[in-house]
C-alpha cells in the first residue's frame, strides 16, 4: 500500500489487490494487469486525466466514505498531486505482481523513469539554447517592422 497527498491535503491510500484491479476495469474498462507486456505505464503517466480516473477508481471506497465524489476528487488533483498519485500508484503496481513479474515491470519502469529524465534534459537544452534565443529575436524584430 502507498499513500499521497491530494491539493485539498487529503491522504489517499493506494492498494493494488484483485478486488481494486476488478473494480477499476469494471468502472473504466481499464485492465491494470496490462503493465506487463503493455503500454498501460505509458498512458497512464502521458494522461493524468486517466491517471487520476484509475487512482479515484482504486481509492472510491474511501472517497465513499468520506463523502469524496469523482468530481471533488478530481478538482483536487493537479501539479505535485499528480506526481505523488502517480508515484503511489506505479510503485504499488510493481508490488502487486509476484516474482519474475515485479522484477520485470519494476526494471520496465524504472527504465520508462530513465527516458523521461533524458527527454527533459533534452528540451531543457533546446529551450536554453542561445541559438534560439537569436531565432526568437529575429523573427520578433522581423514582425514587427
Amino acid at each position: 500500500m502507498k499513500t499521497f497527498t491530494d491539493n485539498a491535503n487529503r491522504t489517499w491510500t493506494v492498494s493494488i489487490t484483485v478486488d481494486s484491479i476488478k473494480r477499476v476495469k469494471g468502472l473504466l474498462a481499464v485492465n491494470l494487469l496490462d503493465a506487463v507486456g503493455g503500454d498501460l505505464l505509458e498512458k497512464l503517466v502521458g494522461d493524468p486525466v486517466l491517471l487520476c480516473d484509475v487512482v479515484y477508481a482504486l481509492c472510491k471506497p474511501q472517497a465513499d466514505q468520506a463523502g469524496v465524489g469523482d468530481e471533488d476528487f478530481g478538482r483536487s488533483m493537479a501539479g505535485d498531486a499528480i506526481e505523488r498519485a502517480t508515484t503511489a500508484l506505479l510503485e504499488d503496481l510493481v508490488d502487486f505482481f509476484p516474482g519474475q513479474r515485479r522484477k520485470l515491470l519494476a526494471k520496465a519502469l524504472d527504465k520508462m523513469r530513465a527516458m523521461e529524465a533524458v527527454a527533459f534534459q533534452v528540451a531543457e537544452a533546446r529551450l536554453d539554447d542561445p541559438a534560439l534565443e537569436a531565432q526568437i529575436r529575429s523573427a520578433a524584430s522581423g514582425s514587427s517592422g
